[in-house]
């Protein structure tokens, strides 16, 4: 791919540690890494052997999240660093450039890799380059169940003959497997098992350049682990390989982590030395590297085919169901009209389920307000203080947890559900041949489908996407598609406004199509901005090759869905919300209770911005709420009521019949609220979604235009439906 663009720092790849991670550890503690693709089960296994025993971060210098946990079994315990999911330690992706690194450099005591039983051929290409690096390395043939029900038998004597490594069969989700996992990790961590791995066959125009570097290396780097595989990547001219071998602040860290080595006895080569070992790479590759890496590539997957078929046997004749649903849900004419249908019944789930759920909380809290009212009373406190803290913060608090907690507790779990069951990966590929046109990348479609719940959400789900520049146009188009925040509002028009055409058994649907149809016009809107800025600005290139792995569907995990949508998703998204709304609803009972003459300083803003409104098809206070409920789009409607009632604090109306007459009366038509969810879809993100992107992006620019381009592109769609809308109706 080549591009011509203009990179933050940030998201261009500098000279970051990410090798310097505290290895350091007891005599009776191991660290143990679990490597493995994507899709085979390796998160179960590490949740299994840790349990509750675990915490999360970011590797140094990186955005990739990192696990990392601790199990202790008979006397000694153990550190699992769970590495990001990889196909190839080959090329220089961020997850890959970990994984590798943390293996090669970080010196674990023991690898597991951890494989997918009904794939094992293509699983073990990632095996044998590992096995290049580390001797250290046992191979888990995870998901052995599934490879049952699909009459898959996999010899584990055959693959441990042929890989020289120890071999353990396991189900993660059943703990079938586990012990005996223990227990060869403990064996090859004591030094009780000495595997001699499996040497890949270097094609005949790679060995003797691969011998003469390896050679010259272990010369030069007496520690440093496996050289050959290091010789490999030199004459493949990987720059991250020569950094670490130049650096010399990193060297030490990266070659002699040994707790015994002091300064004096570590090697540390002269740059004069390790340009000499550049400068033979540069020689001996001169007439091989232009075919090495698929020279490589071809001999690692024809060994992976040969240890295969002696170990693998299935039988023949099995008719599997997941196939013909993979042919139904991924088919070229049926796969995007299903996943529509999926999608209008989760909106329709969350629309009907969240109904009754958020008026009981609302109720609830609102009682409590009312006793903090008699509180602050008894207490002889002052107007504006029982007025601010309140009527103000406390009741924008309110309305924000009682809109967002509902629908959030509803669609996570349904998200989550379909994530497990294995349905989005059938999403993105389905997607991939519009996000390619547009310039994007096909991973692009899941951090989307993570921004229907939040934005924030979706913008950190873009660090799956390894290019920076395809990582950043999907990261300035995440908002186009609506969060839980601005679902109340949508749903609110659609519902009066729409649904009220409609006989009352069909207006639920009507409403759920409606919600349905301002989604794909957003994807339509994502479409062609990820096109504009893929080919019109600094962003310009072509579409990176996407690999995806199309997971095996499985039984959904409950407790998993339970606690990775309500946990992990739903309240740290609405404690997110919390502190960010808090100031807004002070704000909002400031400018609602602070008179300059006989108008409040709401109504003189309001009165301010209504030529502007009007010329998009609002008005004033309908901008002036949009730009109040920047930290929390959920107080919107609250505030616009407020503002059309010269009330002084937010309010809410006891029934749609009346919040529509209220709307009628300040002039709203159907117009307006087409305009409104317009509006609401492509506004500029909230406060929370702008301090992730700058916390993923680390630039003002890109952050500010991931404001500013959605605004503008708001006002612009607004003011196009406001000119036409009498010439069409």
């Amino acid at each position: 791919m080549s591009t011509t663009c203009a990179m933050p720092n940030n998201i261009v790849r500098t000279r970051e540690q990410v090798f310097q991670i505290n290895l350091s550890k007891t005599h009776h503690e191991s660290v143990i890494a679990l490597a493995g693709n994507p899709n085979t089960g390796k998160s179960t296994i590490f949740n299994a052997l840790t349990g509750l025993n675990q915490h999360t971060g970011n590797w140094p210098g990186k955005t990739v999240k990192r696990m990392e946990g601790k199990f202790r079994f008979h006397d000694r315990h153990y550190r699992l660093i769970d590495l990001p999911g990889t196909y190839s330690l080959l090329s220089t992706s961020t997850d890959e450039e970990i994984a590798r690194n943390f293996v090669l450099f970080g010196k674990p005591d023991v690898t597991v890799v951890v494989v997918d039983s009904t794939c094992l051929e293509r699983n073990l290409n990632l095996v044998l380059q590992i096995a290049q690096i580390t001797n250290n390395v046992i191979l888990c043939c995870n998901l052995i169940d599934e490879a049952k029900r699909k009459s898959i038998s996999v010899d584990q004597k055959s693959l441990e003959q042929d890989l020289g490594i120890p071999v353990v069969l396991t189900s993660a989700r059943s703990g079938d497997g586990l012990d005996e996992l223990k227990q060869k990790i403990e064996a090859l961590a004591m030094g009780q098992i000495r595997p001699q791995p499996f040497a890949v066959s270097y094609p005949h125009a790679l060995k003797e350049p691969v011998e003469t570097m390896t050679s010259s290396l272990r010369e030069l780097f007496p520690t440093l682990p496996n050289p050959a595989w290091v010789a490999m990547r030199l004459l493949d001219g990987d720059e991250k390989i020569k950094e670490a071998l130049a650096s010399p602040e990193l060297l030490p860290s990266l070659l002699n982590n040994d707790s015994n080595l002091t300064s004096e006895n570590r090697i540390v080569p002269s740059n004069p030395s390790v340009n000499k070992i550049f400068n033979m790479a540069d020689q001996l590759s001169q007439s091989v590297r232009p075919v090495m890496h698929d020279l490589f590539v071809e001999s690692l997957f024809e060994d992976a085919q040969r240890i295969t078929r002696r170990a693998v046997v299935k039988k023949n004749g099995v008719r599997i169901w997941d196939n013909s649903l993979d042919r139904f849900l991924t088919s070229r004419v049926f796969g995007i009209p299903a996943m529509l249908i999926l999608l209008s019944v989760v909106f329709f789930l969350t629309i009907e389920g969240a109904n009754i759920p958020s008026q009981i909380l609302a109720d609830w809290l609102f009682q409590i307000e009312d006793l903090l009212d008699q509180a602050f009373n008894y207490l002889n406190a002052p107007w504006w203080l029982t007025g601010f803290i309140v009527h103000g913060v406390y009741r924008g608090l309110a309305w924000v947890i009682s809109v967002m907690l509902p629908p959030m507790a509803i669609f996570f779990p349904i998200f989550t559900f379909l994530e497990d069951f294995g349905y989005l990966p059938r999403v993105a590929f389905n997607l991939d041949r519009l996000f390619k046109w547009s310039g994007a990348h096909g991973k692009q479609a899941l951090a989307m489908g993570m921004g229907f719940g939040c934005n924030a959400a979706g913008v950190i789900a873009t660090r799956i996407i390894d290019s920076p520049r395809e990582r950043l146009i999907a990261i300035i188009t995440n908002n186009f598609v609506p969060c839980n925040g601005r679902w109340p509002t949508l749903i609110m028009l659609a519902s009066l406004f729409v649904a009220a055409a409609f006989p009352s058994a069909l207006s639920s649907v009507a409403a759920a199509s409606t919600i349905v149809f301002i989604t794909l016009f957003g994807v339509l809107i994502t479409l062609l901005v990820s096109k504009f800025l893929s080919t019109r600005t600094s962003l310009r290139g072509e579409s990176s090759f996407f690999q995806i792995e199309l997971p095996p569907y499985r039984r959904p995990q409950f407790f998993r869905i339970f606690y990775t949508s309500l946990i992990d998703r739903t309240l740290l998204v609405l404690w997110r919300a919390i502190v960010m709304a808090a100031p807004a609803g002070g704000l909002c009972w400031l400018l609602a209770n602070i008179y300059i003459g006989q108008y409040s300083l709401f109504a003189h803003a309001a009165n301010f911005l209504q030529p502007l409104g009007q010329a998009i098809g609002l008005d004033g206070v309908i901008l002036l709420a949009y730009i109040i409920a920047i930290p929390a789009n959920e107080i919107i409607v609250p505030t616009i009521i407020m503002g059309y009632m010269a009330a002084g604090q937010m309010t809410e109306l006891d029934s749609d019949f009346e919040l529509k007459q209220l709307f009628v009366q300040n002039g709203w038509s159907v117009m307006t609220a087409v305009s409104l969810m317009l509006f609401s879809l492509l506004h500029y993100p909230c406060s929370t979604t702008t301090m992730t992107i700058w916390k993923e992006t680390r630039s003002v620019k890109w952050t500010v235009v991931s404001n500013l381009l959605p605004l503008s592109i708001a006002f612009a769609v607004c003011f196009i439906v406001a000119q036409t809308w009498p010439l069409l109706f």
